[in-house]
């Protein structure tokens, strides 16, 4: 393993139609210590509330707003706010009234594969939720529109 810096801009992109991601660090490069995704994401966009079953998640507001879902309730978070959820704590999200940005970060390193798998197009909540299981997530909401 080597150390690496990426330039403002620079990853791999991964178009997930209503949004897009940028690999920022893979298990490849961190030896599976951590992924690290920037999301960009419209207003109203949001997944299903779900939980990781192998990894914690964090997110880092860059720009715009989240409201956060959390067993103790909802949060508004905007840019600068930092969130954590440990590994089996059901959460979910929605970007608040206008285009939001914000670092997802995984440890040890997941979901680059699940993100990969969506971006070949759209699929019914059943297939959602098989690929969900193959990569340790679990589907607990009901899945918004727009979001596969």
């Amino acid at each position: 393993m080597e150390p690496f810096v990426l330039a403002p801009g620079a990853g791999r992109s991964i178009d997930l139609g209503a949004f897009a991601m940028t690999v920022k660090a893979s298990e490849r490069e961190t030896a599976g210590a951590f992924t690290l995704l920037e999301a960009a994401e419209p207003p109203g966009f949001g997944p299903p509330l779900h939980i990781h079953h192998d990894a914690a998640e964090a997110f880092y507001v860059v720009e715009g707003e989240y409201i956060i879902f959390l067993p103790s309730g909802e949060v508004r978070c905007p840019a600068g706010t930092f969130i954590y959820i440990p590994s089996g704590v059901e959460h979910g999200f929605r970007v608040g009234d206008v285009a939001s940005r914000k670092l997802n970060l995984y440890t040890p390193a997941a979901m680059i594969g699940y993100f990969d798998e969506m971006s070949a197009g759209s699929m019914s909540d059943a297939e959602l939720a098989a690929l969900a299981a193959k990569y340790s997530m679990e589907v607990t909401g009901p899945v918004p529109e727009g979001y596969v």
